[in-house]
């Protein structure tokens, strides 16, 4: 789906617990106005990656980090400083990729011991630190210590991305069709599907009327969806991202616009208001496949408008979204480079920075709480670390 990286017998494993040994202290704003946070670096699995991805209401934190070595990348829950390691379903990999906002359990995709028929690289192996595997790979959702798999559309692979707080879970899967459209080592046609709350069955949501593939990226509380319609492509966005799409609960779809771009067109938030974050392409890029978005913001009464970037910079993605309206993202100097994370609150965005002589730079902001707590991504000398942004005095 987007750029960013970051036969199975389920059975209750060990869960590693460890404690918050790193760098915790204050950040402040860029003089903007904007609010200023407490950051906390959260603990790794044991090597030197790891990403944040979703905040809920209660604070926990998903992501994955890799394990010592950096050739395996597991899914990760953080709760009040300390991180579990969330297994597998057989493989060797998995990750929790999107903000997931139950407060019950974590959904996320995992390689199963099953090595793909037909040699397919799944749109999880973008999220892997390893090269690709030609491992099945499924959505999971993980609960009391348990990983279970969720059902495919009758294909070998499926992607858990995001859930709300009533249970639902969206995703895409494989329904086993070939199809023309596709790209690469991808041959089989792929839906996205949302996840009943009850019984975790499987519902296709379709694509827009004359496209082959969609898939589902965040749902909000009403059963409000949203994701892309497109062809097939590499199951990874691009021609697949032909158009950002809105399901309403009953499953019909209904196309955002564009901002300019004709790929990568790809929301990954809506909250209760129906306000929908994401990003998009604009015209710029070296040719229509190139990756070149903005961040933009969709609403019912306003439509889809683009929000631009940091001064100076070239790109910027729409990442995290909560009920206030608060957005959260980041914005690159160059092509997924130098890249900030940042606050977009009534349109204006701000750099979120530490407070200087600390040790960590923030590279991103994937999820906003309704608390406005905040997780992300940052680098602490050759280390890419996940952090936690709590914020402090007035609002």
């Amino acid at each position: 789906m987007t750029h960013r990286s970051v036969p199975a017998v389920l059975a209750a494993v060990a869960l590693p617990v460890v404690l918050l040994s790193a760098w915790s202290g204050p950040a402040v704003a860029d003089g903007t106005g904007a609010p200023a946070y407490r950051i906390t670096e959260l603990p790794s699995l044991g090597g030197s990656i790891s990403t944040a991805t979703g905040v809920n209401d209660r604070g926990w934190i998903t992501g994955s980090s890799t394990l010592a070595g950096d050739r395996i990348t597991h899914a990760a829950l953080w709760r009040s400083g300390r991180v579990t390691d969330l297994g597998t379903l057989g493989g060797d990999n998995s990750a929790a990729v999107f903000s997931s906002h139950s407060n019950r359990f974590v959904v996320g995709v995992a390689e199963t011991a099953a090595v793909n028929p037909d040699g397919e690289d799944w749109s999880c192996s973008v999220f892997f630190a390893a090269a690709a595997s030609h491992h099945d790979c499924v959505g999971f959702v993980w609960q009391d210590g348990r990983m279970r798999p969720l059902p495919t559309l009758g294909g070998h692979n499926g992607f858990a991305a995001g859930s709300n707080r009533r249970g639902d879970i969206v995703g895409w899967a494989e329904n086993g069709r070939l199809d023309p459209t596709c790209s690469g080592t991808q041959i089989r046609q792929f839906r996205a599907v949302r996840w009943d709350a009850r019984t975790h069955r499987a519902h296709e949501l379709p694509p827009l009327p004359g496209d082959s593939t969609s898939a589902a990226t965040a749902i909000n509380d009403r059963g409000d969806a949203v994701g892309i319609s497109g062809a097939c492509g590499f199951a990874v966005g691009g021609v697949s991202a032909a158009h950002a799409v809105r399901w309403d609960a009953d499953g019909t779809p209904h196309d955002l616009g564009r901002i300019g771009g004709v790929q990568w067109n790809t929301p990954v938030a809506i909250n209760e208001r129906g306000l929908i974050t994401g990003f998009a392409n604009v015209p710029g890029g070296a040719t229509p496949a190139s990756f070149y978005p903005n961040a933009f913001a969709w609403s019912p009464r306003s439509g889809i408008r683009t929000l631009g970037t940091l001064p100076g910079d070239v790109l910027s993605e729409g990442l995290g979204l909560n009920d206030h309206g608060q957005i959260v993202g980041e914005s690159c100097q160059a092509h997924l480079a130098n890249c900030r994370a940042v606050l977009i609150e009534d349109g204006h965005m701000t750099a979120l920075r530490p407070q200087a002589g600390t040790p960590l730079t923030l590279l991103d902001a994937d999820d906003i709480n309704d608390q406005g707590t905040i997780a992300g991504t940052a680098r602490h000398g050759a280390s890419t670390v996940a952090y936690a942004a709590e914020p402090v005095g007035p609002r």
